[in-house]
């Protein structure tokens, strides 16, 4: 997938001084979703590590939309009334030689600069502005603003202005496609196993309410799902499909198209189709002992959904900050879907799906009812713990509380209700390790 959208872009302030160097945006999928983490410009002559310098550059950004206008946004996901314009100063972290793909070496023809991650910050390649995720287009002007050392002269002066491309590794297996029902017909993305052989399990994951729509990069892509797809957590599964469907509007929607509590939703047998369809034509592939079934929130609740709704098919479940009330489940229901292996992960601090609406009274009744491997991850919130936006010295940044797809996606989960690890065969294991362990 590249992020550059085809565009035909509006004069931007600086465009009477362009001066037409080209420069190369990398990507990375984050914690918070797509950020471009390098910018890499090509020089006309060799410079070595001792010359570059961080403070040697400047850069400016102004983040537009599909008709190249400046977004207006809110100050943040969960304040909206107050929104500014989306341009300004990125921080440079590190400057230094490379290669074309950004790789630090001691000389080299091109300067990689490394851009600071900031929370909703400017380097994001997503935004809200309407409550749903889309991918903006950032165009950067790089300004040297201190001469640099080269073989045989100074540099000095250079503006680099044109983007003239854009590499997300992460999501470069990703593929797409859209669902043949003609009711409701359904893209999605997925990935295909590039290791192992013979059949591999099906991992599916639900989007969140801001990740709906008709992209399904964003999808994938508009928070960490890519990491499903990562060497990591591939090498658990000895190998696995994921399929990441999408949802035209959101999962929650009964048909009102509001975020009520009625329990419904006008997608499930167009969901229904669109995994059968998937695994048919992956038939040879696909192993239906080993049909996975997760999402966070909205698609939390579609997971639960889902499971009420097709109890024997699916094999194991991993619902993430689940937002299907408590009270739309009958006993009749409960006792349908004991017998799924699930593991439910969510925060005691989460505002947006409170927990004892939803999971913390759904997961008592299970376990009363006699499930016997049913398992809860339950944090007090949700905390950088991976360094993403965490400096030395300082304290972890703090998510808001609803955002435990952060701890699920990377892996994060291993302690049950009761604060123990779960263990599997007598071996302590994590969300995914034991999901992969879960068989028909």
């Amino acid at each position: 997938m590249s992020n550059t959208i085809g565009m035909k872009l509006k004069k931007s302030e600086w465009e009477g001084n362009r001066m037409g160097n080209v420069y190369y945006k990398i990507s990375e999928v984050t914690d918070f979703g797509p950020y471009v983490t390098k910018l890499v410009l090509p020089l006309k002559a060799s410079v070595t590590a001792e010359a570059v310098k961080a403070n040697c550059f400047s850069v400016y950004v102004e983040r537009k939309d599909n008709r190249g206008e400046v977004h207006l946004l809110p100050k943040s996901w969960f304040e909206r009334d107050e929104k500014i314009p989306s341009k300004g100063y990125c921080l440079v972290k590190e400057a230094y030689p490379s290669c074309r793909n950004g790789v630090r070496s001691e000389r080299g023809d091109y300067i990689t600069l490394e851009l600071k991650a900031e929370p909703l910050g400017l380097s994001a390649e997503v935004a809200a502005p309407n409550m749903m995720n889309e991918f903006v287009f950032s165009d950067y002007r790089v300004t040297q603003v201190a001469e640099i050392a080269a073989k045989g002269e100074m540099l000095s002066g250079l503006v680099f202005d044109l983007c003239a491309g854009n590499t997300t590794k992460q999501t470069e297996g990703f593929l797409h496609g859209i669902s043949s029902n003609a009711e409701e017909p359904l893209k999605y993305g997925y990935f295909v196993p590039q290791t192992g052989r013979g059949k591999y399990p099906l991992i599916i994951w639900l989007h969140g309410g801001g990740e709906g729509g008709q992209d399904p990069a964003i999808a994938y892509a508009g928070n960490k799902v890519v990491n499903l797809a990562s060497e990591d957590i591939q090498s658990k599964f000895g190998g696995a499909f994921l399929f990441v469907p999408q949802a035209p509007t959101f999962w929650l929607d009964d048909g009102s198209g509001e975020y009520g509590r009625s329990g419904k939703s006008m997608y499930v047998k167009a969901l229904k189709a669109a995994i059968d369809e998937f695994i048919v034509r992956n038939d040879v592939a696909i192993d239906r002992n080993r049909i996975y079934l997760g999402g966070c929130s909205n698609g939390g609740f579609m997971t639960m959904r889902m499971l009420i709704d097709y109890p024997d098919f699916f094999t194991a479940a991993y619902p993430v900050c689940e937002a299907l009330y408590d009270e739309t489940i009958s006993d009749e229901d409960i006792n349908a879907i004991k017998q799924i292996p699930i593991w439910f992960t969510h925060a005691k601090d989460d505002t947006i799906v409170v927990p004892e609406e939803t999971v913390v009274p759904t997961y008592k009744r299970l376990i009363e009812a006699g499930a016997r491997n049913v398992h809860f991850s339950y944090f007090d919130n949700v905390v950088d713990l991976h360094g993403l936006f965490t400096e030395e010295g300082e304290k972890p940044y703090v998510y808001h509380g609803h955002f435990t797809w952060i701890y699920a996606l990377n892996d994060d989960c291993r302690l049950d209700y009761d604060g123990k690890p779960v263990v599997e065969e007598g071996k302590e294991v994590t969300l995914m390790s034991w999901l992969a362990r879960q068989s028909k």
